[in-house]
């Protein structure tokens, strides 16, 4: 049993970083919110409607209303990124014009920070950093209320993951979007996150603003956010605030 008595509310307009060891069941809890996956037992309420229930009606609004960014951006090889992004449009807008879907797709890959000849491009022809964001434009074409992110910064050099988080926040705040951020990331933690929740023995031993995680007495917590990392990051955190 990966998860056992785990509660958890997503506030509307907040960014929550989602945190724990390897095998606590992050990506797990994500998939079961969005559901892929059924849990034995509990009840799993996705903008109003049951995500256990698998009927098509339910399962189609679960789909319509949130845009998920998977690692690494899981584009389909043989699509230019421009055909990416219009995947989602051609499954729930199939009246719009061949024009008006392109156009859309270019200005979400624009809105995602990528260049406007980057729409023509196959993901072969991208950067890690690059298909993230071709990634994070087909999870925003249709406009999702809902936004989940998985590790959206594994792989990123610093200044390119500082450059994510900032353009993660800018849309966050653009959009309205709620995010739910699975994450390993401190800096990104401390950088952009409005709560912090963390899974460990089995459910989510806390969620709060990440100044009160911090003080959680839990022998995990404390390896997290107490060492050298967590120290840097949040001196990084407290450079940018007195920069701005």
């Amino acid at each position: 049993m990966v998860h056992e008595g785990l509660d958890l509310d997503v506030m509307p307009g907040e960014i929550l970083g989602v945190v724990g060891g390897s095998g606590t069941g992050k990506s797990v809890l994500m998939r079961s919110i969005l559901g892929l996956r059924t849990p034995d037992a509990g009840e799993i309420e996705v903008l109003g409607v049951d995500a256990r229930q698998g009927d098509p009606t339910s399962r189609r609004h679960i789909e319509r209303n949130t845009g998920v960014l998977f690692q690494d951006g899981a584009l389909f090889s043989s699509l230019t990124v421009g055909e990416n992004v219009e995947v989602p449009l051609r499954e729930y807008h199939r009246d719009l014009p061949d024009s008006l879907r392109r156009e859309i797709a270019l200005l979400k890959v624009k809105l995602a920070g990528l260049s406007a000849d980057s729409i023509d491009k196959l993901p072969s022809q991208l950067s890690g950093g690059m298909r993230k964001r071709a990634g994070l434009a087909r999870a925003i074409a249709l406009d999702p209320p809902l936004l989940f992110l998985d590790e959206p910064t594994a792989g990123l050099d610093p200044i390119g993951a500082a450059a994510f988080d900032h353009l993660i926040r800018t849309l966050q705040q653009a959009l309205g979007l709620t995010v739910f951020l699975i994450t390993h990331d401190l800096d990104t933690l401390y950088a952009i996150c409005d709560r912090v929740a963390v899974l460990a023995d089995r459910k989510v031993i806390v969620a709060a603003p990440i100044a009160e995680v911090e003080q959680f007495d839990h022998e995990w917590v404390r390896e997290y956010f107490h060492g050298p990392r967590a120290r840097a990051a949040q001196t990084g955190r407290e450079r940018n605030q007195e920069s701005r």
